[in-house]
């Protein structure tokens, strides 16, 4: 077995695994201002951006290989209902028109969820101290229609909500959008490893915790029924967050659906990593690359990493 392993070129030739830029989705934070850029204090390098700021950085992002981004937005004001994440003029659907003007041929895909406009925290609205789901549903599909207007390639629903992946289809199709694909946060676990985008986002709940309505960390068949719920309700592209701690999840969503599957290499995931090459404990290069190699040997088609565009230019 060792004699293909002799050089450089032999084992390129008998890789299994292929890691590109191609394969990278660039998380991205936009918020209200002017000529703003905010570094996220727990995660080095990660910055939130003004519309103005995230056009500029888009077009490094977009330079180093990288072709879709993922974009969260950060209101001026937040309010129980979540208001600001279907206003039509708010930040996101303004930084989207904004970046296709700017950068038609980057693939704009934007998150849909209430956590990051609610003032309670939560990704959807409360009532008697629980998330409605139909009613959050209902504004969930109105916040995607929303995007799509803006110009939005793809939407991205990540509230965990039953039923939403359905509705924001249907509405889709009803207002001119049937071409509009969904990427589904279909596995998204209750984790101990969304720190630090909290702080990006501003988004802890103020009360409880989510567990109500993400899923819990020991169960991996339930995350293949959501995926095929999904599915069958619509969605174009599954995903499950977060990726390293459930690469068994990956695979198993993988095999089982065969659809086009990302995993979301999360914040702490990210901040661990930046942690411990600042201190000396790990060659980030090379630990960076291999963390993102087994996430695609696990079976994801894409990756949404905090290292996307860092990581594209060690591979190119």
């Amino acid at each position: 077995m060792r004699r293909l392993r002799r050089t450089e070129t032999l084992r390129g030739l008998v890789r299994e695994t292929e890691l590109s830029p191609a394969h990278l989705i660039q998380p991205t934070f936009v918020v209200a201002g002017e000529g703003v850029r905010e570094e996220v204090e727990s995660m080095p390098g990660i910055e939130r951006f003004s519309i103005s700021e995230l056009v500029a950085e888009a077009t490094e992002i977009a330079a180093a290989g990288i072709g879709a981004i993922l974009l969260f937005g950060v209101p001026a004001s937040k309010d129980e209902t979540g208001s600001g994440a279907y206003d039509d003029e708010g930040v996101v659907q303004m930084a989207v028109r904004a970046l296709k003007e700017a950068h038609p041929e980057l693939t704009v895909i934007t998150d849909v969820c209430l956590c990051e406009y609610t003032s309670h925290g939560h990704c959807g609205f409360v009532r008697d101290g629980e998330v409605d789901n139909d009613l959050t549903v209902e504004l969930l599909a109105k916040t995607a229609i929303s995007h799509a207007e803006a110009g939005a390639d793809a939407v991205a629903p990540s509230d965990m909500m039953d039923g939403r992946v359905g509705s924001i289809r249907h509405q889709l199709d009803e207002e001119g959008h049937a071409g509009t694909p969904i990427v589904a946060y279909s596995a998204k676990y209750a984790s101990a490893f969304y720190g630090p985008f909290r702080d990006a986002a501003e988004s802890t709940p103020e009360f409880g915790d989510r567990h109500g309505y993400q899923l819990d960390p020991a169960n991996a068949a339930e995350a293949v029924r959501e995926a095929q719920l999904d599915l069958d309700e619509g969605a174009d592209m599954l995903m499950v967050k977060p990726a390293i701690p459930y690469l068994d999840v990956v695979r198993r969503v993988k095999e089982e659906t065969g659809a086009p599957l990302a995993a979301y290499h999360v914040s702490g995931e990210y901040s661990m990593l930046k942690a411990a090459a600042a201190n000396g404990w790990i060659d980030e290069r090379p630990a960076v690359l291999e963390t993102l190699t087994s996430i695609r040997r696990a079976g994801a088609d894409a990756i949404v990493t905090y290292y996307a565009k860092e990581a594209a230019g060690w591979l190119r």
